[in-house]
């Protein structure tokens, strides 16, 4: 998704396409909903409000992944009923996110979460571990930063090399680790969200049952439509680019039942106990 890849093929999904994948999460079952994207700005405050609207008349909860935005923005997307906002911070390593992010601002984006929370969302963070010259000490940084902030849900992936991106010829990230720091923060906040992602069933084929079994407790399924998924590709060999949302449904469950575990059929709200 980095802008200056000119080998990703670019798309939008528009306003009756997106309700018509959420009204199809729906039948499925589903009573959360993520909408997740870049950050573009022909999706204006007036054109996202008006999905968001469409999209609460389901009866889901839902998340908003797209970003950086000003106060004023993230306000106005509250009061058309959005619930929860995903914002990752990757690292609070102020030398590495400017390595990392050398147009952006790691106290943006600090300011971006504080505006979430101040505004009553549910704010989600994360980190993704493995980074190259990522250090223990910096994990445990963010790890003490996401107990600071008491966000409610965290994402913490495995990095994976992407051959179109400055970091091509470093190192991916290790499953084992990831699922340390995915425990460990587990232990520090104990009623938080975490969800098991597909970047860890990308390195282990059991990756998210594993991720499940040790601190995770919330899995993500695409219910975009298969021609978007391959254009999609934030890391190389992502699990399930031609399995239509109804099997993906399907598969999940089965992987979830397996391990004597049920699905929620909640909003999926943090518990807070």
């Amino acid at each position: 998704m980095r802008c200056e890849n000119k080998n990703v093929e670019r798309y939008r999904i528009l306003k009756d396409e997106l309700i018509k994948y959420a009204k199809l999460a729906v039948d499925l079952g589903y009573k959360t909903l993520v909408l997740q994207s870049g950050e573009d700005d022909f999706y204006s405050v007036d054109r996202m409000c008006e999905i968001i609207r469409e999209i609460k008349k389901l009866d889901v909860a839902l998340t908003l992944s797209i970003g950086e935005k000003s106060f004023e923005e993230y306000k106005e997307y509250k009061k058309a009923g959005a619930d929860r906002y995903l914002l990752r911070i990757e690292t609070t390593d102020e030398k590495l996110y400017k390595k990392l992010h050398p147009n952006m601002s790691l106290e943006n984006r600090k300011r971006c979460l504080s505006d979430l929370k101040t505004l009553g969302y549910e704010t989600g963070t994360g980190i993704i571990a493995g980074l190259p010259q990522q250090s223990i000490d910096s994990v445990a940084d963010d790890i003490l930063f996401f107990k600071e902030h008491d966000f409610d849900m965290i994402g913490i992936g495995p990095f994976i090399v992407h051959p179109d991106t400055p970091l091509k010829d470093c190192e991916s990230g290790n499953f084992t680790f990831a699922l340390k720091v995915m425990a460990i923060t587990r232990i520090i906040m104990k009623n938080i969200n975490i969800p098991a992602t597909t970047a860890m069933e990308t390195l282990n084929p059991n990756g998210r049952i594993i991720a499940l079994q040790v601190g995770a407790n919330v899995v993500m399924p695409n219910v975009g439509g298969v021609e978007y998924r391959k254009k999609y590709e934030i890391y190389p060999d992502k699990i399930c680019l031609k399995e239509n949302p109804s099997h993906c449904r399907k598969c999940i469950e089965g992987k979830i039942k397996s391990i004597g575990r049920k699905i929620s059929d909640n909003y999926g709200f943090r518990q807070k106990i």
